[in-house]
């Protein structure tokens, strides 16, 4: 075990108050990860509540998990004695909590991103985990928590999804032992998948046919892009979250290196970049202010177009031959 797990474990067993967050826009490991943490502290008498960096109902992708209905927002909680921030490298992607991490008396921080900084009071940093979601569970043992299957099945979720079904280059021996261990503890893959994966609204498949309507290859063909912005949203119906499968849509063109999907918000383009080779993507994101993984990572460029944002992406990416 860390030694920081343990150091996390006493921090939150012995707190008359917990809050718990991810970044925001959550993704599949940031919504599991903080269900899995708040239900495991429930269950060892530790008063935890789930909350969002957003201002917005939590994305209805993952309703189906235990705990979801447990979301409080940001605006109606107070400082807890301990916050904990959940696969969020930098404070500023708290979003609208972070006024509640800075008002806590003691700030944990459980992470696997590799650009994560050491803010708050303990940290639990480990790039090699695949999930942070993987974290929480190797997390348990030192709260002492009981093998719960539906703490299993957050965990589990998180781990899929940010190994994209244990696909990518973050998967590993110890990952796989994980899930196994998930499995054991009463999750069933074929439900999780069924969920995740097998469950699309028609808006969702409608906003994948424009975007993959629009797809380019450039840079010799090493990178695939395309690009949604507002309208298809109000015209497809489809919600903001039902956009997070499109950059696995693009990674799976033959021959690409690269795969890029950009969103025109209002005055903003942001980006998600995902590689199939050994290109360092994390690295082209700081570039644009933002993070993640080698393999998987996204940036935000306000006051910009798409068209601009590709101006200056794409010499950055594998290809590039000055035309």
């Amino acid at each position: 075990m860390l030694p920081s797990l343990h150091h996390a474990a006493v921090a939150l067993k012995r707190a008359s108050s917990v809050v718990v967050c991810a970044h925001v826009r959550p993704d599949g490991d940031a919504v599991g990860s903080v269900l899995a943490l708040t239900l495991a502290l429930r269950s060892v008498g530790v008063p935890a509540v789930p909350t969002l960096a957003d201002d917005r109902d939590p994305s209805e992708t993952y309703a189906w998990l235990p705990g979801y209905g447990l979301y409080v927002p940001a605006k109606d909680l107070e400082a807890p004695q301990v916050f904990v921030a959940l696969d969020t490298p930098i404070p500023e992607r708290l979003g609208v909590a972070q006024s509640l991490c800075e008002g806590a008396e003691t700030v944990v921080v459980i992470d696997h991103h590799p650009d994560a900084k050491e803010y708050g009071d303990v940290h639990v940093l480990e790039s090699s985990a695949a999930a942070t979601g993987e974290l929480v569970w190797q997390l348990l043992d030192a709260l002492e928590a009981p093998s719960d299957p539906d703490v299993a099945l957050c965990c589990y979720t998180a781990l899929l999804t940010d190994t994209g079904r244990f696909s990518f280059q973050n998967t590993t021996s110890a990952s796989l032992r994980h899930a196994a261990e998930m499995v054991d503890a009463g999750v069933d893959p074929s439900m999780v998948a069924l969920h995740t994966y097998q469950t699309r609204s028609s808006a969702s498949l409608a906003l994948e046919a424009r975007a993959m309507s629009r797809l380019t290859c450039a840079n010799g063909n090493a990178v695939a892009y395309t690009w949604v912005e507002d309208n298809d949203f109000v015209e497809t119906g489809a919600r903001p979250e039902e956009a997070e499968h499109l950059p696995e849509a693009i990674r799976v063109v033959e021959g690409i290196e690269v795969a890029l999907l950009l969103r025109q918000r209002g005055s903003e383009v942001r980006g998600n970049l995902r590689a199939k080779t050994s290109t360092d993507v994390g690295s082209v994101a700081r570039h644009f202010g933002g993070g993640g993984h080698r393999a998987a990572s996204g940036f935000t460029v306000e006051n910009s177009t798409v068209e601009q944002v590709l101006a200056q992406i794409l010499p950055m990416l594998p290809g590039w031959s000055g035309a």
